[in-house]
């Protein structure tokens, strides 16, 4: 893959080499990212940063990834903040809007439409979800995630155990993260939804074409007894009809402590793309949850800013200048990390 000047869209753009180059670049990242050195590598760059569709982390993220590589950051945040509202067209969106920035990260509601939207941009675009389609920066944040989590016990990523649960037919995360699954060898896949919001059946079957293993079940407790990854998904509420079919699942899933210790593996990491609904009549991860030294979810969080990042420093083509212009930090950063 040709990272340099080239679009984000898609986990199928990547092969088993590019995530290693990622990876290896996330890593360089952690001294800024940190708060422990700064690089102005990117100054003057401008980051379009364009959510039509709500969203903290992400959002976030992606500014502050810029941010810390020196750039500057435009954001457009819903429909209603842009000229779309008028009757625009992603055609001339991109066209004008690819004039102001030097590369512009993008969410929208529709599948397929961040894909749109960069076939008519002048800069690279890096697809922050589109729909229920993909989701590629947090496929590649969470297989980061899994990474260290692994190496920290002596573990790699093939012959990996995990389990993926929730809503499985919407959530555009565990597609994503199915697709960069399967470049890697003897995985142990468990599918746990409602029948109703089970996965694609294309990606059941692409996952066990590369000789995978996948079981598909309702049951929670009995398909999270020998894994090494517990990922759970929220029910994704805005791509049902109405609040009321969302809530025929919301909670169905439900994994707390008590479980964890009942059914779990005592090492088993637990994983959440966030946000997790913590909502009574919902909680897929439980906050008697938030002691225990197995959730990763907020280590997931400061590793999408390494991932995105990297992204950053490989399209615009910069990743082996970011220590040139580094100089150590001159405020407190206490021990955030």
């Amino acid at each position: 893959m040709n990272f340099s000047g080239g679009h984000i869209l898609s986990i199928s753009q990547f092969e088993r080499a590019d995530i290693e180059t990622v990876f290896r670049v996330a890593d360089m990242m952690q001294p800024y990212a940190h708060r422990q050195r700064v690089t102005h590598v990117l100054d003057g760059a401008i980051l379009g940063n364009m959510f039509f569709e709500p969203s903290t982390r992400t959002r976030v993220s992606f500014g502050c990834a810029f941010n810390l590589l020196g750039g500057h950051v435009r954001e457009t945040t819903g429909f209603e903040q842009s000229a779309i509202a008028k009757g625009e067209s992603l055609f001339d969106t991109a066209r004008v809007l690819s004039g102001y920035s030097d590369v512009i990260a993008m969410r929208h509601p529709e599948p397929g439409s961040v894909s749109e939207f960069a076939a008519a941009s002048r800069v690279p675009v890096i697809n922050g979800g589109d729909g229920s389609n993909e989701h590629p920066t947090q496929a590649l944040l969470d297989l980061y995630t899994i990474q260290k989590e692994m190496t920290g016990r002596g573990r790699g990523l093939d012959q990996l155990r995990i389990a993926m649960i929730g809503d499985l037919k919407y959530g555009r995360t565990v597609h994503s993260l199915c697709k960069l699954l399967m470049l890697f060898r003897g995985l142990s896949v468990s599918l746990i939804s409602p029948r109703e919001l089970a996965m694609p059946p294309d990606i059941v079957e692409e996952l066990r074409s590369v000789g995978h293993q996948v079981r598909e079940s309702d049951q929670l407790e009995e398909s999270i007894t020998a894994v090494d990854i517990a990922y759970s998904t929220r029910i994704q509420e805005e791509r049902f009809g109405s609040q009321e079919e969302a809530d025929m699942y919301r909670g169905r899933f439900r994994l707390n402590q008590s479980i964890y210790t009942s059914y779990c593996e005592p090492n088993t990491v637990i994983m959440h793309p966030l946000p997790r609904d913590s909502r009574e009549h919902a909680r897929e991860l439980d906050d008697d949850l938030n002691d225990n030294p197995n959730l990763a979810i907020f280590r997931q969080t400061d590793n999408g800013v390494l991932v995105r990042m990297a992204l950053f420093a490989l399209v615009l083509d910069v990743a082996d200048r970011v220590d040139e212009s580094a100089r150590d930090v001159n405020w407190y950063t206490g021990s955030r990390f």
